[in-house]
């Protein structure tokens, strides 16, 4: 009875680790499917994930991506403009591969502003210190589509509406 005694006492003294393993179980999870988004990302878009700022508004007419340089380089200032062009070209098309590539899943309002591309506006402009997708539409369907569309990105990409990580 003793020797039962003392297991149940040694697993009572590690029964309050086992919460505290699965938490940074799934914090660890977290952290390597972020890592693998930004890796992705990277190969995707030419650019150093870590060392950018995304930036993912929405407006009432649409919203827009932005993508800067965290640092004046102006070898991946020019990749950033390239990556944004190529972008706004396929997203004229209603070619969504990108980032579908780059989330490694569908992506929240895609297949919608695929459907509606004829709808929909793109426009690059160039920033200081690398660019930004205005996305522009007068149709109510395909403007909450990329109201999805760029509420996913701030949440995969962990940023808030100011381009900072949370």
């Amino acid at each position: 009875m003793r020797i039962v005694s003392l297991f149940f006492l040694a697993g009572l003294a590690f029964a309050p680790l086992t919460p505290t393993l699965t938490a940074q179980s799934d914090s660890a999870r977290s952290d390597s499917a972020f890592r693998a988004l930004q890796s992705r990302g990277a190969v995707q878009m030419g650019v150093d994930q870590y060392t950018s700022t995304h930036h993912f508004e929405t407006l009432p007419d649409g919203g827009r991506i932005e993508l800067q340089r965290d640092s004046v380089d102006s070898a991946d200032i020019g990749q950033i403009r390239r990556h944004l062009q190529e972008i706004t070209a396929a997203f004229e098309r209603g070619d969504f591969r990108i980032p579908g590539l780059v989330h490694d899943q569908a992506v929240p309002g895609t297949a919608v502003m695929a459907a509606r591309h004829d709808r929909i506006r793109y426009q690059f402009r160039e920033l200081p210190r690398g660019g930004e997708v205005r996305i522009i539409s007068s149709d109510p369907e395909a403007i909450a589509a990329i109201h999805d569309f760029l509420a996913f990105q701030r949440q995969d990409h962990r940023t808030d509406h100011a381009g900072h990580r949370m």
